[in-house]
């Protein structure tokens, strides 16, 4: 069974953004909820993996969000775990998320390696 907590990983200043208008609704680097239907997420260990494919080479100022589906869905949020095209599973948000959902926000970057280091 996949983990009840999960991540999403975005720009502090998109994170800065949801907060001044209550909910988050990017689903990944350069693209709304509207334009593809779902907030991307991945597990603890996918994490890494995701983050050097969507911000290879970025200098930006990253924050983690660390989410739980039970929570989530308990205000009505549906969270499917869904396979990708490579063959892993991912969770994904079909709502935007109130920025009160989120459980906790912790820094991250991309090093010289790029290499996500988180904290």
């Amino acid at each position: 069974m996949a983990s009840n907590t999960f991540l999403h990983l975005t720009t502090k200043q998109a994170w800065e953004d949801a907060l001044k208008v209550g909910t988050y609704s990017l689903s990944t680097k350069g693209k709304t909820l509207d334009e593809v239907g779902f907030i991307h997420g991945s597990f603890a260990d996918q994490v890494e993996e995701v983050a050097g494919f969507v911000f290879a080479g970025s200098t930006e100022e990253l924050v983690v969000l660390h989410l739980k589906i039970d929570k989530l869905e308990s205000q009505g949020i549906l969270v499917r775990v869904e396979e990708a095209s490579n063959g892993k599973s991912y969770p994904h948000i079909y709502s935007a998320i109130p920025c009160e959902l989120v459980d906790r926000v912790s820094e991250a970057h991309m090093n010289v390696e790029g290499r996500l280091v988180q904290g």
